[in-house]
């Protein structure tokens, strides 16, 4: 592999990522996406866990869905 390949083939997996990045910050914002009912938040005293199990299963199936059109 030539190194100008490899260098396009990083540009284009950071803008991948960006144009990821920018999508989940704007559904954030109008889907409370990590606020879902599912996900699981345990508080006592001055100790908060948090885990997003629902969220992490809607990203995943979000991103599986993606890569299935991009590997066609």
């Amino acid at each position: 592999m030539e190194w100008q390949s490899l260098g396009r083939m990083l540009i284009g997996v950071g803008a991948l990522l960006f144009l990821l990045g920018v999508i989940l910050v704007g559904l954030g914002k109008f889907l409370h996406i990590g606020s879902l009912p599912g996900d699981i938040v345990y508080k006592k005293g001055n100790f908060t866990f948090y885990f997003p199990i629902v969220t992490c299963i809607i990203i995943s199936i979000i991103i599986s869905l993606i890569l299935r059109i991009f590997q066609r």
